[in-house]
Order: C-alpha cells, then sequence, then structure tokens
C-alpha cells in the first residue's frame, strides 16, 4: 500500500533522509505520522518524505501547489497528505529526480524572482534614466538565474546546456510588461540558445 511506514524503518529513513540532503533540503522538521518533514534555505516551500517499506514505494508530498502542478502527473498519490499534493515513485532513482525539480521550481516559480529583485533594489535609486538602467540590469541578471534554474541550464527547443550559449528571452518584452511581476515570472520567457541545431542523438 502506497502509505507511509509509521514509524519508518531504520534503512527506510536513511535513504530519504540521504535523498532529501542531496537535493538541498538539509532543515530537519521533525516527523509527522511517518512522513519526513524537510525545507531548504535556498529553494521556498516545505516537502514531506515517506516509504511504504525499505524498499519503496517512496512518497512525496508538496506544500506549493505551484510546484506540485508542474510534476508528472502519472506519479500522483491521490491520496491524502501532509502537503497541497502528494506523489509515489517506485525507484529511489525517480525520487531524487523529482526531488532536484521540486527544488528547481522552488528557487524559481513566483514569487521567488520578484521577491529576490525587491529585495536587491530596495535601496537603489531610481529618479534618473542610468539609474533606472541599474535597476532593470539587477532584474534581468535575476529573470535569467530563475530561467536557468527553471529550465535546468539547458535550451528546450536545442538541448543545448552551453552557458555562453543561452539566453534568457522574454516571451512579453521587459518594456512591455505591466509590472515587476510579469517581468520576472518564469513563465514569461524561455532560456534559448540564439543559434545552432538539436544535438545528436547518434552515439
Amino acid at each position: 500500500m502506497n502509505i507511509p511506514e509509521n514509524p519508518p524503518s531504520f534503512i527506510a529513513r536513511t535513504e530519504m533522509e540521504k535523498a532529501a540532503f542531496s537535493n538541498g533540503y538539509r532543515l530537519n522538521l521533525g516527523t509527522e505520522h511517518g512522513w519526513l518533514h524537510r525545507a531548504s534555505t535556498t529553494s521556498r516551500g516545505d516537502l514531506w518524505l515517506g516509504a511504504a517499506s525499505g524498499k519503496g514505494p517512496w512518497l512525496l508530498s508538496v506544500a506549493r501547489s505551484e510546484v506540485s502542478a508542474e510534476l508528472d502527473a502519472r506519479h500522483s498519490l491521490g491520496l491524502p497528505g501532509p502537503g497541497t499534493t502528494s506523489f509515489t515513485f517506485s525507484s529511489l532513482g525517480e525520487l531524487y529526480a523529482a526531488l532536484d525539480r521540486v527544488y528547481h521550481l522552488g528557487v524559481s516559480l513566483p514569487t521567488a524572482p520578484l521577491e529576490a529583485f525587491e529585495k536587491a533594489t530596495a535601496a537603489l535609486p531610481k529618479s534618473t534614466e542610468a539609474e533606472q538602467l541599474i535597476v532593470r540590469r539587477v532584474g534581468q541578471d535575476l529573470f535569467r538565474q530563475a530561467l536557468v534554474s527553471y529550465w535546468k541550464g539547458r535550451c528546450p527547443l536545442t538541448g543545448i546546456v552551453d552557458p555562453a550559449l543561452l539566453r534568457a528571452s522574454h516571451i512579453v518584452a521587459w518594456t512591455d510588461c505591466k509590472s515587476d511581476a510579469q517581468r520576472l515570472d518564469v513563465h514569461n520567457g524561455l532560456l534559448l540558445s540564439p543559434c545552432g541545431t538539436p544535438p545528436s542523438t547518434k552515439a
């Protein structure tokens, strides 16, 4: 059954703690009904890990609905958990991949880039055109960082991963956006390589 052992076995707890730590969730917030409650200092949103046994299936419950909406619905647990949505994975490899995705989404999804921008520019003057340009460059740098995290450093069209060849491209141009929230929304951008062809699939 896809419900967590309560309490988790030594093997299951060890594997879950290793998975959480390896993927940036190093804050231990305790254990609740068999779920290990974890958080990150660099990615927003708590998560919970559980295991049906020491060999799986492995369970993941996510606090942020906008993060869970980006995960593969085929893994949806269909049962209540401590987060907004819970997922089940048959292997540790699948769990690790999901945790990696959750971490990057927690860094890049709204409103994390906007909050970083507001904090970084709060003390900057914005009166002159030159000062406004500096503020804009701060925002564009944060937008690029968020897109790199969201797309995991890869152009979605060509597969290119060389940072020097990747550019943060707005769908609605920066100057045409109605708010800073729209300017810094990763859903208003793509991480694209300006030229090149898709990578070869030959061995």
